[in-house]
């Protein structure tokens, strides 16, 4: 099906579209310009949405907006924003109403391969280095899904020979009954339990990326990981695993050899990328390159991987390097919105890190990440709702080394204490093992905020 003949099937029926906000705002508009009847729903009032409001009914969109916009909602098609659990249009999907999302829809009507990626960890940077990779091959690639940049309203001018690259949240793929012809799952670690119903669902929500493929599509996934291992055993392709293990070597993916990561294909293996190559620091992005070597088999020359790991300096509030100053490098990994993410941020470095941390709890544990901070902290800066949790892990650790913790009140505090406890050769990263939504919009704003606060120190 064509996003022109998908478009047609909604003639004459009512739609609504859930969460005005990145992904769904251009569906929107999409919609309208189909001259589809689409009402736009969201729990912010219309002050909140500002202008927005306005450029929406100027376009002939309805509006439903307030604490009660999912109360009795009614439309033939109900469009859902990822953020959203499923669980409250149960009501609406009892009266009739087809639910959907845009991404599900681009799974329907993208005429073109699509390599999907997710997992707890590494999405963005192993989405980011698949693109990268095609386009350096010379490959037309459409990027987009939880990534930031919605897919749907390109999908007519996407080409059959063209291929898509995009990022999946478990929030998307919750309701996903299609899957792509390569699914790569960096790992799974306790994470959006403060959305999910507990563990099962988001470890299911996850699957989803490999359940509905077929014999002739692949899977690529993390030997290393407990969770991953176990669930490959469900996938209906062909599975191809990524291991740090010096001492296991996969039938089909790529493992470490002397420095190197090789590539096997059953009897046949290959050196492929030297780590000393990979601009990014981290265990965590050798693995990142892994998953990444695996799924463009067959697509882009070993060569090219090794041109383009040279030359990637890493994706933006994910270990970036903000600035040097006096001797000090200060990095923003504002992306860490979880104890694993912080947990591989901090292993990312040979030397211990000042720490900034503290934001939102989304309910995860942080006593796994008491151990490592003891390991890879020299001091810590916290602040937010989840400071007294993030200093009980490291005291309460068996490892408790009696690092200096301080806690905070915002986040120029934050900033000027770890200023004043670095010195020369001394990193200090913003790695917050929490979601931002106490005091920012998302993480890019948080980053953004203490980017511009780094910035403006004084030289």
């Amino acid at each position: 099906m064509t996003l022109e003949e998908y478009l047609g099937t909604l003639a004459g029926k009512t739609v609504a579209v859930i969460g005005v906000g990145v992904s769904n705002t251009p569906l929107i508009r999409l919609l309208r310009g189909a001259g589809i009847a689409v009402t736009a729903c969201d729990k912010k009032d219309r002050e909140a949405l500002g202008s927005l409001a306005e450029e929406l009914e100027a376009i002939g969109c309805a509006l439903r907006l307030g604490p009660d916009y999912l109360e009795d909602l009614q439309a033939d098609v109900i469009f859902r924003t990822p953020g959203l659990h499923p669980k409250y249009l149960e009501a609406a999907r009892r009266r009739g109403s087809q639910i959907t999302s845009e991404m599900e829809v681009f799974f329907q009507v993208c005429p073109c391969p699509i390599i999907a990626v997710t997992g707890s960890d590494g999405k963005t940077t192993t989405t980011t280095i698949i693109a990268g990779l095609l386009r350096a091959a010379g490959r037309t690639v459409h990027l987009g899904g939880n990534i930031g940049h919605p897919l749907l309203n390109e999908a007519g001018n996407i080409r059959r020979e063209d291929l898509a690259v995009v990022e999946l949240s478990s929030f998307q793929l919750m309701t996903m009954d299609r899957s792509p012809a390569v699914a790569v799952l960096t790992n799974l670690a306790p994470n959006h339990l403060d959305v999910h119903t507990d563990m099962a669902e988001y470890v299911a929500a996850k699957a989803n990326i490999f359940a509905h493929q077929g014999t002739g599509d692949r899977l690529v996934t993390n030997w290393d990981n407990d969770l991953t291992r176990e669930l490959a055993e469900q996938a209906p392709g062909r599975v191809e695993w990524f291991t740090r293990d010096a001492l296991h070597v996969p039938e089909r993916g790529c493992f470490l050899k002397v420095g190197t990561i090789w590539y096997r294909d059953g009897a046949e293996s290959r050196p492929v990328l030297p780590l000393e190559d990979i601009l990014l620091p981290g265990v965590h992005n050798v693995e990142n390159y892994m998953a990444a070597i695996c799924a463009v088999q067959g697509l882009v020359d070993d060569e090219t991987i090794r041109g383009y790991a040279r030359t990637f300096g890493g994706v933006e509030h994910r270990i970036e390097l903000v600035r040097t100053r006096r001797g000090v490098r200060w990095y923003n990994d504002s992306i860490a919105s979880s104890p694993s993410r912080t947990m591989a941020g901090l292993r990312a470095f040979p030397e211990k890190v000042i720490l900034i941390a503290g934001g939102k709890d989304k309910g995860v544990s942080y006593a796994p990440l008491g151990p490592v901070i003891n390991d890879h902290v020299k001091a810590m800066v916290l602040c937010g709702a989840t400071a007294g949790a993030i200093r009980r892990a490291a005291q309460e650790a068996e490892n408790f080394q009696n690092i200096p913790i301080l806690e905070v009140e915002d986040y120029p505090a934050a900033v000027a204490a770890a200023d004043r406890l670095a010195r020369p050769g001394d990193v200090v990263i913003l790695s917050p093992a929490s979601t931002s939504f106490d005091r920012f919009k998302n993480f890019e704003e948080r980053g953004r905020v203490f980017k511009d606060l780094v910035l403006a120190l004084p030289e």
